[in-house]
């Protein structure tokens, strides 16, 4: 169980958000490095600081399901039902996105988005009320930081908010599950 959300660290990440800067932060899964993801500025600062190539797409974090249909051209049914059903982290890769920046979505237009089940992450993104980035805390092909004490000290320095440690308290430590949906029903695991 989470503790009471602490609204003045929500209010401080928001800000930076809106200023267009980067935020360390606690999700679901593992410590992430996150910005507006329909900034593009933020999403060209996220990809250097990780030292990692822009032709990757990165995950973004939605508050809801509302939030996710205004960023998902056609959500299929078949991922409406996992997320019905959905009782771990789960990021499903939807086949055409609108609205992100450059970079977070892949090539192809589709995009990987998660509902976090952790309640700070979410009230930050309604009050922020637009999608983040959610990339791992590390620098590109570097282990991802399960819990704040393995961040490393550049990604840490380099952020220009970073969250309370206390705040990662119901994150699983792991990375979330990866689901790509197709418009037919198609359903792929590519990470279980």
């Amino acid at each position: 169980m989470e503790k009471e959300i602490d609204i003045e660290e929500v209010k401080a990440a928001v800000e930076t958000l809106k200023s267009g800067g980067i935020i360390l932060y606690p999700t679901d899964t593992v410590w992430g490095l996150g910005c507006d993801a329909t900034n593009e500025e933020a999403v060209a600062r996220v990809f250097e600081l990780k030292k990692r190539s822009d032709s990757k797409s990165l995950i973004t974090l939605v508050s809801d399901a509302d939030m996710l249909a205004r960023y998902v051209e056609v959500i299929p049914e078949v991922a409406i039902n996992l997320l019905e059903i959905n009782d771990k982290p789960m990021t499903i890769i939807y086949p055409s996105v609108m609205g992100l920046a450059k970079g977070v979505a892949a090539e192809d237009g589709s995009a990987g988005i998660r509902i976090p089940m952790h309640d700070w992450c979410r009230e930050v993104i309604r009050r922020f009320r637009k999608p983040i980035v959610s990339t791992s805390a590390n620098i590109s092909g570097e282990p991802a930081p399960a819990f704040y004490e393995e961040i490393p000290l550049e990604i840490i320095e380099t952020a220009d908010w970073v969250a309370d440690p206390y705040l990662e308290e119901g994150a699983t430590g792991e990375p979330s599950q990866i689901i790509r949906v197709g418009l037919r029903g198609e359903v792929e695991v590519l990470r279980g």
